[in-house]
């Protein structure tokens, strides 16, 4: 043990060498004493066999999870997972989860998966795994968990709303890849894309649909981004060129110091810069999807239409370290043209994220069955259409869209919904 701790203060040291942020105190220097003192008693005095390895790990995960919900230490196994989901295919039902106030909770479920069709929702709190109790267990644990063969059985317990109702789910994994972009013409020439991630491919296929779309008389569209939890940035930014016109500043990311301050700019000479727009969002619309819906309302070039948006406004970089492991930190936060940072836009009210422009509130019981029923739109079968008008389920969010749109009244409410806003502000 006694060589175990030399090496632990040797590594302590040559790091703390290396990285310039930390304060070469005394006081910290003490306090990596003790730490090393710790896991000297342990190993020596507990009642089970420890694995120093493991506890180092443990104190990296608490280190790094005492920062924020979306810092994250990745194993081998947890950093080679997120590398497939990126590349966009794996075995699992299908949820987008993170630690919220040291609960597992849903961002959101993908539309389309086991999870999306079995109705689990935005914010539902997951309490159990295969009856096995979730507290204290990490992310990573869960995610690795829920994946796995497809055709096996995954059982969860969530805890849902204020009231804390606790409904099962049994759900059959299966192979999960990502189609990121669905869309159809509504009556009335009117474009519905539905864009369920931001991902290296979502731009060309919005551009592809927009263009087929265009093709079939399209006067208007309607961008749905409901649920989706996000993805990359370079995604979000060439979306939002498609439809401006000049160059203008989009986004801005401030970190701890001010050599980490970035602005990002739209490319201008946007195809569609004079298309009508309205953008859906609800708690479900995460990062991208927040970064999309909050520039195009502070540019004036849409109308945000749903409820609050999920709020998470911070960029994570991916450092990958030399054993094979990762470490995803938050490094910045976004700032929208207007200066507002996306986790808390709305400081007069303490809401987190978007505040659309126009609210459209839905019961949990409508949101459980527009989950169910959301590929309808899609399908070319009129009998499955009128089912859905039949079973008295209404898309009040789409819905209001068409209803502005259909009335041209999309830049009218824009420019009313912004006076509103600006005398709302001022009380």
């Amino acid at each position: 043990m006694q060589k175990i701790k030399k090496m632990f203060l040797f590594f302590i040291l040559i790091s703390f060498c290396k990285v310039s942020v930390f304060a070469q105190t005394d006081e910290t220097y003490e306090k990596l004493g003790i730490f090393v003192d710790i896991m000297e008693i342990i190993n020596a005095n507990y009642v089970l066999e420890t694995k120093p390895k493991s506890l180092v790990v443990n104190a990296i995960k608490g280190m790094v999870g005492s920062l924020d919900p979306f810092s994250q230490y990745m194993e081998e196994k947890a950093y080679k997972d997120m590398q497939t989901e990126t590349d966009g295919s794996y075995g699992g039902i299908g949820l987008r989860i993170m630690m919220k106030n040291a609960n597992l909770t849903v961002v959101s479920p993908l539309p389309g998966t086991p999870a999306y069709k079995a109705g689990i929702l935005p914010e539902d709190r997951i309490i159990k795994i295969n009856g096995k109790s979730t507290v204290g267990m990490s992310r990573d644990k869960a995610v690795d968990i829920m994946r796995g063969k497809v055709g096996k059985k995954v059982k969860l317990t969530i805890s849902r709303g204020r009231d804390n109702k606790e409904i099962d789910f049994e759900l059959v994994r299966e192979k999960i890849k990502i189609e990121t972009v669905e869309s159809t013409v509504l009556d009335g020439n009117v474009a519905y894309v539905r864009l369920t991630e931001f991902n290296s491919q979502s731009a060309d296929d919005i551009q592809k649909v927009l263009l087929n779309c265009e093709s079939q008389n399209m006067k208007a569209l309607i961008l749905d981004l409901r649920n989706n939890p996000g993805g990359l940035l370079e995604s979000a930014l060439k979306i939002i060129s498609m439809f401006m016109s000049e160059r203008k500043l989009v986004l801005t990311t401030k970190g701890p110091d001010q050599d980490s301050k970035k602005e990002y700019f739209t490319e201008g000479g946007g195809v569609f810069f004079d298309l009508p727009i309205v953008i859906l969002v609800n708690k479900g619309s995460a990062s991208a999807s927040e970064i999309v819906s909050g520039a195009m309302q502070d540019f004036k070039r849409a109308l945000i239409v749903g409820s609050n948006t999920f709020g998470k406004g911070s960029v994570q970089t991916v450092f990958p370290l030399s054993d094979g492991t990762a470490l995803r930190l938050t490094t910045a936060k976004y700032y929208l043209p207007s200066g507002c940072p996306i986790d808390r836009s709305n400081e007069k009210e303490a809401k987190n994220g978007i505040t659309p422009d126009i609210n459209v509130d839905v019961t949990i019981e409508e949101e459980i069955k527009l989950y169910a029923n959301a590929d309808v739109l899609f399908k070319k079968d009129k009998d499955t259409k009128k089912g859905l008008k039949d079973n008295n389920l209404e898309d009040k969010a789409l819905n209001k869209a068409l209803e502005i749109i259909r009335g041209n009244k999309v830049m009218e409410t824009i420019e009313a919904s912004r006076v509103l806003s600006t005398l709302h502000k001022k009380k």
